[in-house]
């Protein structure tokens, strides 16, 4: 949200909504939000905070995909001020996902996109094993398109902590295994090992986690980082419409 830099009342797209993190604190400061996601479920968690807090006047839920014709379902070119999407760029069209958000602003425009390798892994653990991880590339080329299209993108890179946390080394084993695909699947011993010799008691345990579900008792003695690309830039169609 800091980075975004919205100026006071200015209107934006939040696509690939969720159930809101940002579209909620975004229109609590006083910011109109389309709040757009291509998933009912969420829309609906979404539906639910958008009365808890009484932003009825201020959030405009859309079901969107980044597939679908925006022209016929999408918001109007040039109707916000402002339009990004953190996070949740899943698209086999990167070039024209970000025209579409281009289209649509008015002065900004911006996209969160992982910058190592996918969240779902803990890297630290996963070198610690000798496990082999590909890293995403996505923003790079979100930056190479964004450059042809004739914009002057800006990258800023920021890393969030995440702490996995389980309630014995068998449920820790069975989360963590998740990461061990794609040929790592012979490193189970290796990451059991691993984690019988690095979990340590959990000082939070109970208390609501970042999902709002109740952290376990034990968690790993280092904190798990993920890299983040936030490009931003002016709409290129600015002066076309």
């Amino acid at each position: 949200m800091k980075l975004l830099a919205l100026e006071p009342g200015e209107s934006v797209l939040d696509m690939g909504c969720g159930a809101g993190s940002i579209a909620i604190p975004l229109a609590q400061d006083g910011h109109p939000v389309i709040a757009a996601d291509f998933s009912p479920a969420m829309l609906g968690t979404l539906d639910a905070g958008i009365e808890y807090y009484g932003l009825e006047d201020l959030i405009t839920p859309l079901e969107l995909a980044w597939d679908d014709d925006w022209d016929l379902v999408g918001p109007v070119a040039k109707t916000v001020d402002v339009a990004f999407a953190s996070r949740s760029v899943t698209t086999n069209d990167l070039k024209g996902a970000l025209a579409k958000l281009d289209r649509t602003a008015r002065r900004r425009c911006a996209v969160t996109m992982v910058a190592n390798s996918s969240p779902r892994y803990d890297l630290h653990v996963m070198n610690a094993i000798g496990a082999s991880v590909t890293c995403s590339n996505g923003f790079v080329y979100a930056f190479n398109i964004l450059i042809q299209m004739g914009a002057l993108p800006q990258v800023t890179y920021f890393e969030s902590p995440r702490r996995d946390t389980f309630d014995s080394l068998e449920a820790g084993v069975a989360d963590f295994s998740r990461m061990l695909e794609h040929g790592n699947e012979d490193k189970i011993d290796r990451l059991r090992n691993y984690i019988a010799q690095h979990m340590v008691e959990n000082p939070h345990a109970g208390e609501p986690g970042s999902k709002g579900v109740p952290q376990g008792r034990y968690m790993l003695d280092h904190i798990r980082k993920v890299r983040w690309a936030f490009i931003a830039w002016t709409p290129v169609s600015a002066n076309r419409l």
